[in-house]
């Protein structure tokens, strides 16, 4: 029981972590991660919130995740969409609305806090082993599927979110390498200490 509500609060936690971070990098202005922009594009072109966005997404990418893997859909994933994208809104819409940085170095910051924040939210919903977010279940699903590396995989799919982004206008930009390339050393660095206050909670 101890185990379940302690894996439970890192799933929560980080999630609400995850959103707060993907904010920053939007309000950062300075270009968000692939996925992101994407969601940004589509709310700039058709309506509807990013945090609307997210959802809507993550849905049909549990569903053609299920059909790439050949595997039943991840019904659970919807929670992890409904939580992300709903509190992402509330930090674009609510908390972080009328915020704005008027130089590159302040925006500079945001985006590096927000990298920050998104991998320390990674790493800790990692550690209930609940149900991966659909983007990176895109990732598992190609890997299984067609034999790819993860790193192969991952970079399939961020392409497929940087096109898409690009079409529909999203904010790409200079902050998209950086959060291309600092987002997975990150994640590592924070992985092993969050595994550490799991064990050290669960003993």
């Amino acid at each position: 029981m101890k185990s379940m509500l302690l894996k439970a609060i890192f799933y929560l936690v980080g999630i609400v972590i995850i959103a707060f971070g993907i904010s920053l990098t939007i309000k950062a202005d300075l270009g968000a991660g692939a996925w992101d922009a994407l969601n940004v594009g589509l709310t700039e072109s058709f309506g509807l919130t990013v945090g609307n966005w997210v959802i809507i997404i993550g849905a049909l990418l549990i569903v053609s995740n299920a059909l790439i893997a050949k595997e039943r859909p991840d019904v659970l994933a919807v929670i992890t969409i409904l939580i992300l994208g709903k509190v992402i809104d509330f930090w674009l819409l609510g908390a972080l609305n009328t915020v704005a940085f008027s130089t590159f170095w302040e925006q500079l910051i945001i985006l590096l806090s927000g990298i920050v924040a998104i991998a320390i939210g990674v790493a800790l919903y990692l550690q209930s082993k609940f149900s991966l977010n659909p983007v990176d279940g895109f990732m598992v699903a190609l890997q299984k599927r067609f034999g790819f590396s993860l790193t192969l995989s991952k970079t399939l799919t961020e392409a497929f979110a940087l096109v898409g982004a690009l079409i529909l206008g999203g904010p790409i930009g200079f902050g998209t390498l950086v959060i291309l390339i600092g987002i997975g050393p990150a994640i590592q660095f924070f992985d092993t200490k969050a595994q550490w206050a799991m064990n050290k909670l669960l003993s």
